[in-house]
């Protein structure tokens, strides 16, 4: 029987404050991992037939952070999965994978599938619903899109966007952190919708990007504004319509005092409050009742049944050149723990993938 060494990204410890490379660990030498599962036996503590993969491509993703501590109030109830890394383990994400061995019968060997993954090279997958068949391999995109636009990130700005905000052409739309993965998704399908699109960001390459790529309306250096309201103010005299939060934080605050009667607000993420030892404090919420504003918090976990919905839906306009993506791929598992905490540092253009073994 073929064994194989399976490298892992490992959690040292819990993390409270802004976290290090240190914090994560690669491992070089680890216990080896047998290709094929034993016959007839389901060995999974959720009863469910296991499936054995071998990662292809890693999705980095601000959330990832949030795993690494205990968040009072948040457990498995809540968010319907395990929630916190365990120290010593692999931490694990979104990814796309290869299916070597598989006793669950939605699975065969050679599958393509994107999912709940370890980061590791191989993955004994213990609850296959969380995978799900990529079925378009006919496609001229390329598979490591499963990791972003054609995954989580992808699904993950459609139905914030797209499902819940219900946009209506000429509303005015703003985005936070428009220029990373999931913000540059939801412009661009605002643009499509005949939405007017304003996106903020923190270095002016990002906004040069916004406005000539992306083709966002326009979009401001939200570090060289003094005050956001003003700020906010001078891009939508007349009212935000939709809201799509990324950062929280002062921008959230702000945006509450710019917000349109009837508005809605997406909250998608809230990345500035996610390495503070003390989150900022929101003043503005009395808005949500002054305008009647509708606040719709989300984890696209929740919205695996939209997929196809999705898929039908963003295929013709990548496959028709009007969807600009861009990936930000960096190479091998040693160099994941650097890609992933270069997000909170603001060094990724695009989706954040990290390549374990190309297709």
């Amino acid at each position: 029987m073929t064994l194989v060494r399976n490298k892992q990204v490992i959690l040292r410890n819990y993390v409270t404050t802004f976290p290090k490379d240190s914090d994560l660990y690669v491992t070089s030498t680890t216990a080896s991992v047998k290709f094929k599962l034993p016959a007839h036996t389901i060995i999974t503590t959720s009863k469910e037939p296991a499936v054995i993969v071998k990662n292809l491509y890693l999705s980095c993703d601000p959330y990832q952070r949030l795993f690494m501590e205990e968040i009072p109030g948040v457990d498995e109830s809540t968010y319907s999965q395990r929630v916190y890394y365990t120290p010593g383990s692999p931490i694990y994400g979104y990814g796309v994978a290869e299916v070597l061995d598989s006793h669950h019968p939605d699975f065969k060997a050679g599958d393509l599938v994107w999912g709940t993954t370890n980061w590791e090279q191989y993955s004994l997958i213990t609850t296959p619903k969380s995978l799900i068949k990529i079925q378009h391999t006919d496609t001229d995109v390329p598979l490591s899109y499963y990791a972003g636009i054609l995954g989580t990130t992808g699904l993950t700005a459609y139905v914030g966007f797209y499902e819940f905000c219900s946009p209506k052409k000429g509303e005015n739309v703003f985005v936070s952190a428009a220029a990373g993965a999931v913000g540059q998704l939801v412009g661009q399908i605002a643009k499509l919708m005949g939405c007017y699109v304003v996106g903020s960001a923190g270095t002016k390459q990002k906004i040069d990007l916004l406005k000539s790529k992306f083709g966002f309306d326009d979009a401001f250096n939200y570090k060289e504004e003094s005050d956001l309201d003003v700020a906010l103010k001078r891009y939508f005299p007349e009212g935000i319509d939709i809201y799509f939060d990324n950062v929280g934080g002062k921008m959230l605050d702000a945006v509450f005092l710019n917000m349109s009667v009837h508005g809605r607000i997406a909250g998608c993420g809230m990345i500035s409050q996610y390495n503070l030892d003390q989150p900022e404090g929101v003043t503005n919420l009395m808005h949500l009742v002054y305008k009647r504003i509708r606040f719709h918090g989300f984890t696209v976990r929740d919205h695996y049944h939209l997929h196809p919905k999705f898929l039908d839906f963003i295929l013709p306009y990548i496959q028709q050149g009007k969807i600009a993506y861009i990936e930000d791929i960096v190479e091998g598992l040693e160099n994941a723990p650097a890609a992933l905490f270069g997000l909170f540092k603001g060094h990724n253009i695009g989706k954040q993938v990290v390549a374990v073994d190309h297709e």
